[in-house]
């Protein structure tokens, strides 16, 4: 793949091709709109992405101090196939209310599993949460207010990406302290398959450690200098001594979705989410810490009739969502204290 230089023979749906239709967002998989809400009172807000007309999935939970809810119902074993909507939020543990929003915007529209009893259907919404109660009033966080807004704001057009909803309050590069750290947000991108899939991933950024071009493994954000005018590289600098202050668990986390319009079964979405922490792992280091609580949702809309090779879509996720994160990353915008990618490059 060009940008990335990984090379398995797919299409990139770049940022950079205005003239074309495609959305370069995880929208263009058929069957997924996305919606932000942004709370202006401080950075904080939330993201959803709704498959009204439901979607199976998968999720794969690596970081070490995760924020979920209604993950164990993805399990393969357990009962419930379709879910239809994912929820991605600031404000640690707080902002899973926001879920309460997203489940009473669908209700409203009569979405959700049917139970069996007449006029009432529950909607399913798994959701991840990631920690930027560091960034402005501590008290403001994503509630169900917020998780009803997104959902109105909600389309299968462009996606705005950077300071918005989940991205609003992210932050990398904080193993020496917010002080040295870096302002991010959140980003999306889709590939294009030869047999017609379309993969498409998006991403709140908000890891302790630092973000590379896996391209070129070029620094593009993280801990900065003790000046705070250049990137520091967090690995080479512990490498050499440099000493770290202490660190509070659950204080960061990249959260994220791959969806594709592939048919798959639960199984196979857990299978995808797995290898799309690939991505992950190509763009930020270190990752998967005790301090992060890194989770990955895979969605199936099964719109696309193509034949499926689990392995190439979880390699092809894994290759979306490395691009996902760098988009996060370019497109953030420095705040008062937090410098993004634009001012140190």
């Amino acid at each position: 793949m060009g940008s990335l230089g990984f090379g398995f023979g797919i299409t990139p749906i770049l940022h950079t091709f205005a003239q074309s239709k495609s959305n370069s967002a995880i929208t263009d998989v058929s069957g997924i709109k996305v919606g932000h809400f942004t709370d202006s009172r401080r950075p904080t807000g939330c993201t959803v992405i709704l498959t009204e007309s439901g979607a199976v999935a998968g999720v794969d939970v690596r970081g070490a101090a995760p924020g979920t809810r209604e993950t164990d119902l993805l399990d393969p074993k357990n009962l419930v196939q379709q879910v239809h909507a994912i929820l991605l939020s600031g404000g640690s543990a707080f902002g899973l209310d926001a879920a309460t929003g997203v489940m009473k915007f669908l209700e409203s529209r009569g979405i959700g599993y049917d139970v069996g009893i007449r006029g009432v259907k529950v909607p399913i919404v798994p959701a991840a949460i990631l920690f930027d109660l560091n960034v402005g009033d501590a008290k403001v966080r994503p509630d169900a207010k917020a998780g009803y807004q997104a959902c109105k704001n909600a389309s299968d057009k462009l996606v705005r990406e950077g300071n918005v909803g989940a991205g609003a309050g992210a932050t990398v590069g904080k193993f020496f302290g917010m002080s040295r750290a870096m302002k991010s947000g959140i980003g999306t991108a889709s590939i294009k398959l030869p047999g017609g899939i379309t993969v498409g991933a998006i991403v709140a950024v908000n890891a302790v450690g630092d973000v590379f071009d896996p391209s070129n493994n070029k620094l593009l954000a993280g801990a900065r200098s003790r000046d705070g005018k250049k990137l520091l590289g967090t690995m080479e600098a512990i490498k050499r001594g440099e000493n770290l202050p202490p660190l509070l668990g659950g204080t960061n986390t990249t959260i994220g979705v791959v969806a594709m319009d592939a048919k798959l079964d639960k199984a196979q979405c857990q299978k995808i989410a797995q290898m799309a922490h690939d991505g992950l792992a190509r763009t930020i280091n270190p990752v998967h810490t005790m301090y992060d609580g890194d989770t990955i949702f895979a969605l199936s809309t099964g719109l696309e009739a193509a034949p499926v090779n689990v392995t190439l879509l979880g390699a092809t996720s894994a290759l979306v969502m490395a691009q996902a994160v760098i988009r996060a990353i370019k497109t953030a915008e420095s705040i008062p204290g937090l410098p993004s990618s634009k001012d140190l490059s």
